[in-house]
């Protein structure tokens, strides 16, 4: 027989609560804290990186229950390949395994999976991978989520600019016609909305070349909480706040005409 317990249940906090109806349309995330967390804990970094992976699975699955339409994980910078070569051929078998294992979830909760970013510099067997995940969610529409994977903000922005100069030298294109709707067609994320929630885990304050022009006029969420640590209950926390949140884009807010 199986012993009930007798337990006083703790009320669920706030934070338990899914947030309302005022959600972002796309979320961006750059995950930040995996080594610190397996540092503060004794443990090898690549641990940091496993426990991170919970995070993004709780993540992924509160944006669905949420309504977000769109979330761009930065998974992997350009930069990140100076790490040891030990840590990013850790890194590339952990998201083949997180691929592989989510793969089946991703199809039946009707998660499409895209990516942005240099591909061909990932090994075949990760690119093996992406290109089945990324085919066999394809006609998923009820959450997209991007990987930025050897991914640069500015080389993106630097390749935009020589699709353009190469179309105006060769006719298609005059120098005036090229306003800012035009230059965000020759990005990475040119089928994307640009995203109204940024959130970064770790304290760090700062973009580290992650969609410098998409990220114009995104709300920027700062957490203290290192990414493994990061919980559906704290991406909740982040969905409220951009709730609040009056966006204005440059504008101002106009006084209410009186009542007649």
């Amino acid at each position: 027989m199986t012993k009930l317990s007798t337990a006083r249940k703790t009320p669920a906090s706030p934070a338990a609560t899914p947030p309302g109806p005022e959600v972002p349309r796309h979320v961006a995330v750059i995950m930040d804290g995996n080594g610190r967390w397996a540092r503060n804990q004794g443990l090898a970094r690549i641990t940091g990186h496993e426990k991170g992976a919970d995070a993004v699975r709780a993540t992924l699955e509160g944006c669905s229950e949420a309504g977000v339409q769109y979330l761009t994980l930065y998974a992997f910078s350009t930069e990140n390949w100076k790490r040891p070569k030990s840590e990013t051929s850790a890194l590339m078998g952990l998201l083949e395994r997180f691929l592989n294992k989510e793969h089946d979830q991703l199809v039946e909760r009707e998660i499409r999976l895209k990516t942005i970013g240099t591909i061909t510099d990932l090994p075949a067997s990760t690119q093996k991978e992406l290109r089945r995940a990324v085919r066999d969610t394809a006609k998923n529409r009820r959450l997209t989520l991007i990987l930025a994977l050897s991914y640069s903000s500015r080389m993106e922005i630097v390749e935009a600019a020589r699709s353009l100069a190469a179309e105006v030298s060769a006719g298609r294109l005059t120098p005036d016609q090229i306003d800012e709707a035009t230059f965000a067609r020759h990005l990475a994320t040119a089928e994307y909305p640009d995203p109204d929630l940024l959130i970064r885990t770790s304290g760090e304050q700062r973009l580290s070349n992650f969609l410098l022009w998409q990220l114009s006029y995104t709300e920027l969420y700062i957490t203290p909480k290192l990414w493994p640590d990061f919980s559906k209950d704290d991406l909740h926390d982040a969905l409220r706040e951009y709730g609040r949140r009056q966006r204005r884009f440059g504008a101002v807010d106009l006084p209410s005409a009186p009542r007649s």
